[in-house]
C-alpha cells in the first residue's frame, strides 16, 4: 500500500485536509459506540429512562479508562513523526515500541484497579439506588474489555502519523459499524439489556484492535512494530508529551462525574435522576461537537510535528490556519443544528416529554459558546505538536479549573439547572487565554523551527 500523504511535501491546504477529514468523520463515527448504546438503552420498555441515567454515571468512567490511550499514543505519535520527519526511522520504530509495551502496561494495571473499586466509584459519581444495578452491571463488562480498547485506540495513532489517515478511520469504523450491528441483537434479541449493549462494545473493540495491530505489522506502513529497544527516558518522554491530551480528556472525564454527583445532590429525590438523564443526553450531543473537532486537531498534528522536525516553519504557519478555520466553520454548522434539529436528537433516546423539553433547553444552553472552543481546541492540540507541552497543559487545565468553580458555584447560588451554564463559561474564558499564550509564543517557535532547517535538524 502506498502512503497517500507527503508530510513534507504536499501542498498544504488538501494535505490537512485528507488529514483532517478522515479523522474527523472516524471520530464522529467513533461517538456511535456510547451514543448508540445509550439510544437503544434509552428505549428498553420500562426500564429506559432509569438504565439511561445508569449507563450516563458510568460514561465519564469509561471515557476516563480511555484516556489513558491518548496518554500514550498522543504523547508518541508526534514524537514519531518527528523523528520521521528527521529522517530517523530506526529511533521512529523504537518509540513505537515503547509506546507498546506501556498500553499493555496500563492497560492490565486500569483493568485490575477499576474492576476492585468499580462498585464505591459508581456510589460517589453519581449513581442512585435505582440506577446503580444498570451501571455495575455495564461497568463490569466494559472493563473486563479495556485492553482491548487502549491497545486499538493508542496504536492508531502511529497509523495516522505515518500518513495513513483512510486506515486509522477504518480502524474507528470497524468498530463503530459493528458495535451498531451487534446493540440490536444482544439488547433486544437476546435480551441481555444493558449487559448485551456492554458486550457489543466489547467484540468491537476487540475487532478495531485486531486490524490495527494487523496493519502496524504488516509491510504495508514504512515504521513497522516491533518488539524490544525499551528504556525508561523513551518511555518518560512519551508520557511528557502526552499529558496535555491525557489531562484535557481524563479531566474532562473527572468533570462531567462531578457534573453527575452535583445534579444529584442538587436536584434531590424527586429531580436528581431526571437531571442525570438529561445530562447524559446533553453529554451526548455535546460529543457530536467536540469528537469530530477533536478528530480534526489531533488527526493534523502529524503535519505541524513532522514540518517542525524537518524546519519548515511557513508550512507550519498555513496548516495553523487551515486547521482553525476548519474547526470555526465546523462548529458554526453545529450551531445551526443545534438550534433546528436537536429536538429530533433527543427524541432518539425518550419518549418522556418532560425529559425532551428539558434536554432540548440544556443542549442549547451547554452549547452556546462553541464558537470559542473551536478555538480553543486547535490551538491546545497543535501547541503539543510543536513540543510546547507545558504551554498546553496550562491552558487546558485553565479550562477545567474555571469549569469546575462553575459546576460548584452555579448550583449552589442559583439551584441545580444553572449547572448547564457551566461549559460555556469555560469555553469562552479558556478561549481567550489560550488565544493570548499562543499567539505570543507563536513567534519564538516558528524562529526555532527555522534555525533547525539552518542547522541540519532536519537532515535525511
Amino acid at each position: 500500500m502506498k502512503r497517500t500523504n507527503d508530510l513534507g511535501r504536499d501542498p498544504v491546504f488538501p494535505l490537512v485536509l485528507r488529514l483532517a477529514i478522515p479523522t474527523m468523520l472516524a471520530q464522529l463515527v467513533s461517538v456511535l459506540y456510547s451514543i448508540v448504546d445509550r439510544i437503544y438503552i434509552g428505549n428498553i420498555p420500562e426500564i429506559g429512562a432509569t438504565a439511561l441515567a445508569g449507563v450516563g454515571v458510568c460514561g465519564p468512567i469509561v471515557t476516563l479508562l480511555g484516556s489513558f490511550a491518548n496518554l500514550v499514543g498522543l504523547g508518541g505519535s508526534p514524537l514519531m513523526a518527528m523523528r520521521m520527519g528527521e529522517g530517523r526511522l530506526r529511533r521512529a520504530q523504537r518509540i513505537m515500541n515503547n509506546c507498546f509495551l506501556l498500553l499493555i502496561l496500563l492497560a492490565v494495571g486500569l483493568t485490575v484497579l477499576f474492576l476492585l473499586s468499580k462498585d464505591q466509584l459508581l456510589r460517589w459519581f453519581g449513581a442512585s439506588e435505582a440506577t446503580f444495578p444498570y451501571a455495575d452491571t455495564y461497568l463490569t463488562i466494559y472493563t473486563a474489555g479495556t485492553f482491548f480498547a487502549l491497545l486499538a485506540t493508542g496504536m492508531n495513532n502511529f497509523l495516522i502519523c505515518q500518513g495513513f489517515s483512510g486506515l486509522g478511520m477504518a480502524t474507528v469504523m470497524l468498530g463503530a459499524v459493528l458495535n451498531i450491528v451487534l446493540d440490536p441483537v444482544f439488547i433486544f434479541a437476546l435480551d441481555l439489556g444493558v449487559a448485551g449493549a456492554a458486550i457489543a462494545t466489547v467484540l468491537s473493540q476487540i475487532a478495531s484492535c485486531a486490524f490495527v495491530l494487523g496493519m502496524l505489522l504488516s509491510k504495508k506502513v514504512p515504521v513497522r512494530l516491533g518488539w524490544g529497544g525499551f528504556a525508561w527516558p523513551v518511555m518518560r518522554r512519551v508520557l511528557l508529551f502526552g499529558l496535555s491530551p491525557f489531562l484535557i480528556i481524563a479531566t474532562d472525564s473527572v468533570l462531567l462525574i462531578v457534573l453527575n454527583t452535583v445534579l444529584q445532590r442538587y436536584g434531590g429525590p424527586e429531580l436528581g435522576d431526571t437531571l442525570v438523564t438529561c445530562a447524559t443526553i446533553v453529554q451526548s450531543y455535546l460529543l457530536l461537537i467536540t469528537m469530530p473537532m477533536g478528530g480534526m486537531t489531533l488527526g493534523t498534528q502529524p503535519v505541524v510535528s513532522f514540518n517542525y522536525g524537518a524546519g519548515q516553519p511557513e508550512r507550519i504557519k498555513t496548516a495553523l490556519k487551515v486547521i482553525v478555520g476548519l474547526c470555526l466553520a465546523f462548529s458554526a454548522v453545529m450551531m445551526v443544528v443545534t438550534h433546528t434539529l436537536s429536538p429530533l436528537f433527543v427524541r432518539l433516546f425518550t419518549p418522556d416529554e418532560e425529559i425532551l423539553a428539558r434536554s432540548v433547553g440544556y443542549i442549547k444552553r451547554f452549547t452556546c459558546m462553541i464558537l470559542p472552543l473551536a478555538i480553543q481546541y486547535p490551538l491546545v492540540d497543535e501547541t503539543t505538536a510543536l513540543g510546547r507541552v507545558r504551554q498546553a497543559l496550562f491552558c487546558s487545565l485553565f479550562r477545567k479549573g474555571v469549569f469546575l468553580a462553575a459546576v460548584l458555584l452555579l448550583p449552589f447560588c442559583f439551584g441545580a439547572e444553572a449547572t448547564f451554564f457551566c461549559e460555556p463559561i469555560a469555553d469562552a474564558a479558556a478561549a481567550a487565554m489560550t488565544s493570548f499564550l499562543f499567539l505570543r509564543a507563536l513567534p519564538h517557535v516558528l524562529l526555532s523551527c527555522g534555525q533547525r532547517r539552518r542547522t541540519g535538524g532536519a537532515a535525511s
